[in-house]
């Protein structure tokens, strides 16, 4: 089924899946600069530099997807209600500008082919607890489309930014120690004391915070400051290449794409949320399983069996177990949020949920192997005692 060659598994390594003075201490700021973003670093900006915003009464409202392609970036105006998930828009590339996104740029960005979605977004670095955190002020709305699976359905976490708490990625929440339903002073051009509303994966390299707009508008973050682009059937470094054409230095754009972005840490909450499809499995297996076959989605491309996407599978087995994890109306073999809970479905199927002996057949079912089972039961105990 996910037939690979043993000497291609056996190389796949153990990998660990993806921590003054007023003025300078501020935000109201721009994000970070090309380089310390990738890092998940925020570069401070005085005071006296205020926000660059796009012309008055030519800016598109900032806040998320548009939802219909060619049109305006539009956002829901009142954030005091949460509208229902419609979709899940999977971002393929960002963009974060060094001042504010025009509407002439985002109008381009529209017309490259194959672009089916945008959102603009407000942004700056702010100091919370005495650390710069990168941070987005978004219509909850709109932005919760953009989001991972589990955090776009968590109803909960979006009423809470709607009600004007904020919201971090687990990252941020365990670092920082923050307890939601308490209040934190964060600074920025002023220092309103918000309540943390709740954690969840936040899905974006450097970004660990999330504000409703009217915050955002209060502590003086930058208007426009990042787009986030979808184009589900464009190569992504051509797509990345054709946006970078567009901002010409005056931003950076990462292919979020990219090795460096598809962060196993991103992986380990899809292999959690997949291994409750079957009481008994632990996620454990399946983390393990995606690291033999393609170390975590790094190499997902068609094997010398034939299998493809990140757990491998052939298409002949995806015909019957695929599943639409995400939602989106397809099951996506390439796509881990689909192809992740289609191999929890499989092994359950093959009786992994009852462990001992069923699941080294369930996992021998996964691929005829002998090798193969013993690889992937000793990388899940790995995990297990990595994440205990």
């Amino acid at each position: 089924m996910a037939a690979d060659d043993e000497a291609r598994a056996a190389t796949a390594r153990p990998h660990t899946p993806p921590g003054r003075g007023r003025r300078l201490a501020v935000a109201g700021l721009a994000l970070a600069s090309a380089a310390t973003l990738i890092a998940g670093v925020v570069a401070a900006v005085t005071l006296e530099q205020p926000p660059t915003r796009a012309a008055a009464g030519t800016g598109a409202p900032a806040g998320g997807p548009t939802g219909l392609p060619g049109g305006p970036v539009t956002s829901v105006i009142d954030t005091r209600q949460v509208a229902p998930l419609r979709r899940v828009i999977p971002p393929d590339v960002l963009v974060v500008g060094t001042t504010g996104i025009t509407p002439q740029q985002v109008q381009r960005v529209r017309r490259i082919k194959g672009v089916r979605d945008v959102g603009l977004v407000d942004g700056g670095a702010v100091q919370l607890r005495s650390r710069l955190i990168n941070t987005f002020a978004v219509d909850p709305s709109a932005f919760r489309s953009w989001t991972p699976p589990a955090t776009a359905r968590d109803n909960a976490l979006w009423e809470a930014l709607a009600a004007d708490r904020f919201v971090v990625s687990p990252k941020a929440r365990r670092e920082l120690r923050l307890n939601p339903g308490f209040p934190y002073p964060i600074v920025a051009r002023t220092v309103p004391t918000v309540t943390l509303g709740g954690s969840g994966d936040l899905g974006l390299p450097g970004i660990d915070m999330l504000v409703s707009k009217r915050t955002g508008e209060q502590m003086g973050l930058v208007r426009d400051i990042a787009l986030l682009v979808n184009a589900p059937r464009v190569d992504p470094a051509r797509l990345t290449r054709s946006v970078e054409a567009i901002f010409r230095g005056t931003a950076k754009v990462l292919n979020l794409n990219a090795p460096q972005y598809r962060q196993a840490a991103g992986y380990l909450d899809l292999y959690r949320q997949a291994a409750r499809r079957c009481p008994g499995l632990s996620w454990t297996v399946l983390a393990a399983i995606g690291q033999v076959e393609s170390d975590h989605g790094r190499n997902a491309g068609r094997s010398s069996a034939g299998a493809l996407g990140p757990m491998q599978f052939l298409p002949s087995t995806w015909r019957h177990y695929g599943v639409d994890g995400d939602r989106d109306g397809k099951a996506d073999i390439m796509n881990p949020y689909d192809a992740i809970p289609a191999a929890a479905r499989y092994l359950c199927d093959h009786g992994a949920g009852r462990g001992g002996r069923s699941l080294y057949d369930a996992v021998y079912a996964y691929n005829h192997a002998h090798w193969y089972v013993q690889k992937v039961l000793d990388l899940a105990r790995a995990y297990a005692a990595r994440y205990s």
